[in-house]
């Protein structure tokens, strides 16, 4: 665990990263789909779901990845100091709402009881957003502050890059650097 935040902490966020980017060109894709292709949105399952279409409608595959998105803000947490850790933190508690609602979504799907009498599964952002919507608005509003988080994290100021475990860096502070 320790070496998670400290020699292992870039490669353990480029991970991340890859597996964050992954899920959004899924969305993407989808958004496209639709909006630029006109597919129904039955059918516009991003690229996977059109070899695997029972991926789009498995809600314990949507909590699995909203659950790996939490487990890793929760593990890398550690390694962000500063103003990093501020951003890693707004990121961390948005994915701690949006876990809650897919928790509730497959809570939903399991039981086969749905929010307030709905037809199909609901969260309760998506009584008032459209789900495609929703979903697009959730991933950017949890990518922007961890990107903003990584950013801040390869460029510290000095008491940040001081109090650092791990080499993330790829700008020293001027006073950090021997003369």
């Amino acid at each position: 665990m320790t070496s998670l935040n400290s020699t292992r902490h870039h490669t353990a966020l480029l991970v991340f990263l890859l597996i964050v980017l992954a899920h959004w060109a899924e969305h993407l894709v989808q958004a496209a789909q639709i909006w630029v292709l006109g597919w129904p949105i039955p059918e516009a399952r991003g690229v996977l779901g059109l070899w695997f279409p029972w991926l789009v409608k498995s809600e314990a595959l949507h909590y699995g990845y909203a659950v790996v998105m939490l487990i890793g803000f929760v593990l890398l947490r550690k390694g962000f100091t500063g103003r990093s850790r501020v951003w890693w933190n707004i990121a961390l508690g948005i994915q701690v709402w949006h876990h809650f609602e897919h928790l509730l979504l497959l809570v939903q799907a399991v039981t086969g009881n749905h929010l307030l009498g709905r037809p199909v599964v609901t969260s309760v952002a998506q009584l008032v957003f459209p789900r495609v919507e929703l979903h697009l608005f959730y991933n950017s509003v949890v990518f922007v502050p961890m990107v903003v988080a990584m950013l801040l994290h390869r460029r510290p100021n000095l008491a940040e890059y001081e109090e650092a475990n791990c080499s993330c860096a790829t700008v020293v502070p001027r006073a950090a650097v021997p003369v």
